[in-house]
């Protein structure tokens, strides 16, 4: 009974990166259109008829999110919170009568996020690697439970050997142990800091530029950066986290060797 080489493909969902599992987990796509429909709707609508018609627009919309969320049998824990942010949001502008304050939750969110995600860099916890390897652990994660015989070898991408034939030759074997934590490989830690750089870095963005337009008191300017610099960007940012993380883990799956 013999195995055929798989090249790339990785041996086992159990110790690779699953795009979908670590989408679900996040709502989905449709979870994050659905989070900014409120949002859209306050800012037309307080467009159109002021803040009045704004905050029933913005209520509106969260309740059908919930409702259909629901109809449709999906995950209801993001609508709820997406509920009680709108709940909030609209609290803050009914009392202070001005739209703005609309978005006061959500820059407030963003700084302090964004500090949190920079911040977890000084403590060599990098906060997207801490969130990828708690949804899909790769075999050198530390929730990982099982051994494996070998590793694809350490190097990098752009540092593959010259000759194949040139890898038989070789009298020892030099892959890690598959004990070895995450955080310990340069690799992993290099990319997961440079995409928490990338997240913390946008949600710091999110805030300085609407604080600047709540300062201004620009609301049409507010809510337009509000929407474009939410699902697009957040959208982007997904697929190059997924993309970058997925080609971490294939890197680094075990390779069967023939029986």
């Amino acid at each position: 009974m013999s195995t055929a080489p798989q090249g790339d493909q990785p041996q086992g969902s159990d110790v690779t990166f699953d795009r979908h599992m670590v989408l679900d987990q996040l709502g989905g796509w449709r979870g994050m259109v659905d989070a900014s429909l409120p949002t859209i709707a306050f800012i037309v609508a307080n467009g159109i008829g002021g803040l009045t018609v704004g905050i029933w627009a913005a209520v509106v919309a969260a309740v059908l999110v919930f409702v259909l969320r629901l109809a449709r049998r999906e995950s209801i824990q993001q609508a709820i919170s997406g509920l009680f942010a709108v709940a909030v949001a609209v609290v803050i502008a009914a009392r202070t009568g001005e739209a703005r304050d609309f978005f006061v939750l959500g820059i407030i969110r963003n700084a302090v996020i964004g500090v949190v995600v920079l911040g977890s860099l000084l403590f060599r916890r990098p906060l997207v690697g801490v969130v990828a390897e708690w949804l899909s652990p790769s075999h050198l994660g530390g929730m990982a439970a099982h051994r494996l015989p070998s590793l694809r070898g350490r190097r990098d991408v752009t540092d593959r050997p010259a000759a194949p034939a040139s890898r038989a030759g070789q009298g020892h074997q030099q892959d890690p142990e598959p004990e070895v934590h995450w955080r310990d490989d340069p690799r992993l830690m290099r990319a997961y800091g440079w995409l928490t750089v990338l997240w913390g870095g946008v949600f710091l963005v999110r805030a300085g530029v609407q604080g600047l337009f709540y300062w201004l008191d620009e609301v049409g300017w507010l809510g337009t950066s509000s929407v474009v610099l939410g699902l697009p960007v957040t959208a982007v940012q997904l697929v190059v986290t997924l993309w970058v993380v997925a080609r971490l883990h294939r890197h680094r799956a075990a390779e069967q060797p023939p029986a």
